[in-house]
């Protein structure tokens, strides 16, 4: 079985580089976790870029919640998504529904064009709050680059989303199935080993790589507990 992937949410550079220290194979880059991570500045990116040599998705939402917003501002995030295209992003992080929970897919097609053909990105915990999991999968089987969905299997977390998680997991060979999963929203150590034992190779973690809170830095400790218990 190959290495799983280990995702830390970073803020900055210094983050960055703590997290790749401490073993993280990828970053989500975010700021403003009080709307639980919103797009960060052209100049936190570029400071991150030029700090790792490990991938980094960047989010791509301007407001708290799951809505894209009217055109202006879905214009807005889309002329963002270029600059940071320009910039030397290649990842992203993204998801929009519309007001009956199914995926908004024009505001999804209109960023996945302005990341560029050879972005690759991730559907974040907008799955979560679906009206249908399945059918949103199936809405999106198409898009071109999507090749994680981050999710918790609930809204509430993993604690009440694992037993959505493993049925998933074993659903890959399915349409609209094929993208990893990515567990994370909540996530703990003591998920990893059923978790990993459905074939789950991609976890996500925000407030376990800072165990000060999210208003002091990653910890590369906090970090390399997490890479030595999904090695294990």
């Amino acid at each position: 079985m190959s290495r799983p992937i280990l995702e830390v949410i970073a803020l900055d550079a210094e983050d960055a580089a703590a997290a790749q220290a401490g073993g993280a194979d990828r970053l989500e880059l975010v700021c403003d976790m009080a709307a639980d991570g919103l797009t960060p500045p052209l100049e936190t990116f570029a400071a991150v870029r030029d700090a790792v040599d490990i991938p980094v998705r960047v989010m791509l939402r301007a407001t708290d919640g799951f809505a894209a917003g009217d055109a202006a501002a879905l214009d807005a995030l889309c002329a963002r998504a270029a600059a940071l295209r320009a910039a030397g992003a290649r990842e992203y992080v993204l998801g929009f529904l519309t007001d009956d929970g199914r995926a908004d897919l024009a505001a999804v097609g209109a960023l996945v064009e302005a990341a560029g053909p050879a972005a690759r990105w991730t559907f974040h915990r907008a799955v979560d709050r679906a009206a249908d999991r399945d059918a949103l999968r199936k809405q999106l089987a198409d898009q071109p680059g999507l090749d994680t969905y981050l999710t918790a299997g609930s809204p509430s977390g993993v604690d009440d989303g694992l037993p959505t998680l493993l049925a998933e997991a074993g659903r890959a060979d399915e349409p609209g199935y094929e993208p990893r999963i990515m567990a994370g929203g909540g996530l703990q150590l003591k998920h990893v080993p059923p978790l990993r034992a459905a074939g789950i190779s991609a976890f996500h973690i925000g407030s376990a790589a800072r165990p000060a809170g999210w208003t002091s830095p990653v910890d590369p400790a906090a970090v390399r507990v997490w890479r030595e218990a999904l090695d294990a």
